[in-house]
Protein backbone atom coordinates (compact mmCIF):
# COMPACT_ATOMS: atom_id res chain seq x y z
CA UNK A 1 0.00 0.00 0.00
CA UNK A 2 1.27 3.81 -0.33
CA UNK A 3 2.56 4.44 2.82
CA UNK A 4 -0.55 2.54 4.88
CA UNK A 5 2.05 2.48 7.89
CA UNK A 6 2.17 6.57 8.30
CA UNK A 7 -1.52 7.27 8.23
CA UNK A 8 -2.49 10.19 10.98
CA UNK A 9 -5.19 13.20 11.05
CA UNK A 10 -2.54 15.81 11.17
CA UNK A 11 -1.50 18.79 9.12
CA UNK A 12 1.97 17.63 8.63
CA UNK A 13 5.01 20.05 8.59
CA UNK A 14 5.38 20.57 5.17
CA UNK A 15 2.75 23.54 4.95
CA UNK A 16 3.98 26.26 3.48
CA UNK A 17 3.12 29.63 4.46
CA UNK A 18 2.97 32.73 2.42
CA UNK A 19 1.34 36.41 1.69
CA UNK A 20 -2.10 37.49 2.63
CA UNK A 21 -2.54 38.37 -0.80
CA UNK A 22 -1.43 34.92 -2.31
CA UNK A 23 -4.03 31.99 -3.43
CA UNK A 24 -4.82 29.29 -0.45
CA UNK A 25 -4.17 25.86 -2.02
CA UNK A 26 -5.55 22.86 -0.33
CA UNK A 27 -4.05 19.54 -1.54
CA UNK A 28 -6.41 16.45 -0.32
CA UNK A 29 -4.34 13.34 -1.28
CA UNK A 30 -2.60 10.71 0.05
CA UNK A 31 0.99 9.58 1.06
CA UNK A 32 1.95 11.36 -2.79
CA UNK A 33 0.93 14.16 -1.25
CA UNK A 34 2.07 13.91 2.26
CA UNK A 35 5.96 13.52 1.48
CA UNK A 36 6.18 9.97 2.33
CA UNK A 37 9.39 8.98 2.68
CA UNK A 38 10.99 12.35 2.33
CA UNK A 39 12.55 15.23 4.54
CA UNK A 40 10.99 17.70 5.55
CA UNK A 41 10.92 20.51 2.79
CA UNK A 42 11.51 17.84 -0.39
CA UNK A 43 7.70 16.67 -0.28
CA UNK A 44 5.13 17.57 -3.09
CA UNK A 45 3.29 20.77 -1.42
CA UNK A 46 6.92 22.64 -0.46
CA UNK A 47 8.11 21.19 -3.67
CA UNK A 48 4.85 22.69 -6.08
CA UNK A 49 4.61 26.05 -3.58
CA UNK A 50 8.59 26.37 -4.84
CA UNK A 51 7.72 25.54 -8.22
CA UNK A 52 4.83 28.13 -8.56
CA UNK A 53 6.42 30.88 -7.06
CA UNK A 54 9.42 30.14 -9.44
CA UNK A 55 6.20 30.60 -12.05
CA UNK A 56 5.97 34.14 -10.77
CA UNK A 57 2.85 32.44 -8.85
CA UNK A 58 3.82 32.07 -5.45
CA UNK A 59 0.66 30.51 -3.16
CA UNK A 60 -0.46 28.81 0.51
CA UNK A 61 -0.24 25.44 -0.26
CA UNK A 62 -1.83 23.60 2.94
CA UNK A 63 -1.09 19.48 3.34
CA UNK A 64 -3.89 17.32 3.77
CA UNK A 65 -1.90 14.23 2.21
CA UNK A 66 -2.63 11.57 4.99
CA UNK A 67 -0.18 8.39 3.80
CA UNK A 68 -2.51 5.47 2.93
CA UNK A 69 -5.48 7.08 2.66
CA UNK A 70 -8.39 6.07 0.01
CA UNK A 71 -10.70 7.39 -1.70
CA UNK A 72 -13.07 6.76 1.25
CA UNK A 73 -10.56 7.97 4.07
CA UNK A 74 -10.52 11.43 1.93
CA UNK A 75 -14.10 11.82 2.09
CA UNK A 76 -14.50 11.36 5.73
CA UNK A 77 -11.86 13.95 6.51
CA UNK A 78 -12.81 16.78 3.69
CA UNK A 79 -14.78 18.50 5.99
CA UNK A 80 -12.07 18.57 8.70
CA UNK A 81 -9.29 19.44 5.70
CA UNK A 82 -11.42 22.34 5.09
CA UNK A 83 -11.96 23.28 8.97
CA UNK A 84 -8.53 23.60 9.49
CA UNK A 85 -8.00 26.37 6.95
CA UNK A 86 -7.39 30.33 7.91
CA UNK A 87 -10.08 31.16 4.65
CA UNK A 88 -11.87 29.15 2.19
CA UNK A 89 -9.40 27.88 -0.52
CA UNK A 90 -8.86 29.19 -3.84
CA UNK A 91 -8.14 26.04 -5.26
CA UNK A 92 -8.92 22.20 -3.52
CA UNK A 93 -6.63 19.89 -5.31
CA UNK A 94 -7.83 16.37 -5.01
CA UNK A 95 -5.43 13.54 -5.46
CA UNK A 96 -7.07 10.42 -4.31
CA UNK A 97 -7.09 6.84 -5.33
CA UNK A 98 -4.07 5.35 -5.10
CA UNK A 99 -4.11 3.16 -2.18
CA UNK A 100 -7.62 2.15 -3.92
CA UNK A 101 -6.01 0.91 -6.78
CA UNK A 102 -3.21 -0.95 -4.90
CA UNK A 103 -5.96 -2.74 -2.73
CA UNK A 104 -8.28 -3.62 -5.63
CA UNK A 105 -11.06 -1.52 -4.19
CA UNK A 106 -13.49 -1.68 -6.89
CA UNK A 107 -13.73 0.93 -9.36
CA UNK A 108 -17.47 2.29 -8.84
CA UNK A 109 -17.11 2.54 -5.40
CA UNK A 110 -13.31 4.71 -5.57
CA UNK A 111 -15.47 6.64 -8.01
CA UNK A 112 -18.69 7.23 -5.80
CA UNK A 113 -16.27 8.49 -2.94
CA UNK A 114 -14.64 11.05 -5.30
CA UNK A 115 -17.64 12.01 -6.91
CA UNK A 116 -19.34 12.53 -3.44
CA UNK A 117 -15.69 14.70 -2.63
CA UNK A 118 -16.66 16.74 -5.58
CA UNK A 119 -20.08 17.57 -5.05
CA UNK A 120 -19.59 18.49 -1.55
CA UNK A 121 -16.61 21.04 -2.69
CA UNK A 122 -18.83 22.07 -6.07
CA UNK A 123 -21.77 23.12 -3.04
CA UNK A 124 -19.11 24.97 -0.92
CA UNK A 125 -18.23 26.95 -4.81
CA UNK A 126 -14.98 25.89 -4.65
CA UNK A 127 -12.84 25.74 -7.49
CA UNK A 128 -10.91 22.09 -7.93
CA UNK A 129 -8.16 20.13 -9.66
CA UNK A 130 -8.70 16.64 -9.82
CA UNK A 131 -5.37 14.58 -10.11
CA UNK A 132 -5.88 11.17 -11.49
CA UNK A 133 -4.11 7.81 -10.85
CA UNK A 134 -3.80 4.51 -12.68
CA UNK A 135 -4.28 1.12 -11.37
CA UNK A 136 -1.21 -1.31 -11.56
CA UNK A 137 -1.60 -4.51 -13.89
CA UNK A 138 -1.84 -7.06 -11.51
CA UNK A 139 -5.71 -6.60 -11.17
CA UNK A 140 -6.11 -7.35 -14.43
CA UNK A 141 -7.13 -5.59 -17.92
CA UNK A 142 -10.78 -5.39 -17.00
CA UNK A 143 -10.02 -3.83 -13.75
CA UNK A 144 -7.57 -1.08 -14.79
CA UNK A 145 -9.62 -0.52 -17.49
CA UNK A 146 -12.60 0.61 -15.51
CA UNK A 147 -10.24 2.44 -12.65
CA UNK A 148 -8.48 4.59 -15.12
CA UNK A 149 -11.78 5.35 -16.83
CA UNK A 150 -13.00 6.79 -13.31
CA UNK A 151 -11.38 10.39 -13.75
CA UNK A 152 -11.99 11.59 -17.13
CA UNK A 153 -15.68 10.29 -16.77
CA UNK A 154 -15.49 12.13 -13.39
CA UNK A 155 -13.93 15.64 -14.71
CA UNK A 156 -16.49 15.44 -17.68
CA UNK A 157 -19.68 15.13 -15.02
CA UNK A 158 -18.32 17.67 -13.18
CA UNK A 159 -17.25 19.70 -15.08
CA UNK A 160 -13.59 20.46 -13.31
CA UNK A 161 -9.94 20.08 -15.36
CA UNK A 162 -8.09 16.93 -15.03
CA UNK A 163 -4.38 16.13 -14.96
CA UNK A 164 -4.71 12.63 -15.76
CA UNK A 165 -1.73 10.83 -13.89
CA UNK A 166 0.02 12.42 -10.77
CA UNK A 167 3.24 10.20 -11.43
CA UNK A 168 3.44 11.00 -15.41
CA UNK A 169 7.28 10.73 -15.89
CA UNK A 170 8.27 9.62 -12.67
CA UNK A 171 6.17 6.03 -12.18
CA UNK A 172 8.41 3.35 -13.02
CA UNK A 173 11.34 5.49 -13.10
CA UNK A 174 14.48 3.93 -11.31
CA UNK A 175 15.77 7.11 -11.04
CA UNK A 176 12.96 8.74 -9.72
CA UNK A 177 11.50 6.50 -6.72
CA UNK A 178 12.39 5.02 -3.51
CA UNK A 179 13.79 1.91 -3.25
CA UNK A 180 9.80 0.81 -2.40
CA UNK A 181 9.27 1.54 -6.33
CA UNK A 182 6.04 3.58 -5.45
CA UNK A 183 6.57 6.13 -3.86
CA UNK A 184 9.02 9.38 -5.42
CA UNK A 185 12.29 10.48 -4.21
CA UNK A 186 12.83 14.20 -3.78
CA UNK A 187 14.12 14.09 -7.75
CA UNK A 188 10.96 12.36 -8.58
CA UNK A 189 9.19 14.45 -6.56
CA UNK A 190 10.61 17.74 -8.40
CA UNK A 191 9.57 16.74 -11.52
CA UNK A 192 6.01 16.17 -10.43
CA UNK A 193 5.76 19.68 -9.01
CA UNK A 194 7.54 21.50 -12.23
CA UNK A 195 4.63 19.17 -14.10
CA UNK A 196 1.68 20.12 -12.42
CA UNK A 197 2.60 24.04 -11.68
CA UNK A 198 1.57 25.29 -14.79
CA UNK A 199 -1.50 22.77 -14.38
CA UNK A 200 -2.25 24.23 -10.78
CA UNK A 201 -1.69 27.73 -12.61
CA UNK A 202 -4.54 27.16 -14.83
CA UNK A 203 -6.74 25.96 -12.39
CA UNK A 204 -6.55 29.03 -10.55
CA UNK A 205 -6.97 31.28 -13.35
CA UNK A 206 -10.38 29.28 -14.46
CA UNK A 207 -11.03 28.90 -11.12
CA UNK A 208 -13.73 26.78 -11.74
CA UNK A 209 -16.28 24.55 -8.77
CA UNK A 210 -17.81 21.17 -9.65
CA UNK A 211 -21.15 20.82 -10.93
CA UNK A 212 -23.33 19.22 -9.30
CA UNK A 213 -24.50 16.28 -10.52
CA UNK A 214 -28.19 15.53 -11.20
Amino acid sequence: MIGLGLAGLTLPSGRVHAAGSDPLILALGDSLTAGYGLPEGEGLVPQLAAALAAAGRPAQVENAGVSGDTTAGGRARLDWALGGLPRQPDLVIVALGANDALRGIAPEEAKANLGAILDTLGRKGLPVLLVGMLAPTNWGPDYRNAFDAIYPALAEDHDVPLDPFILEGVALEPSLVQPDGLHPNAAGVKKMAARLAPVVIQALDLGKAPKLRD
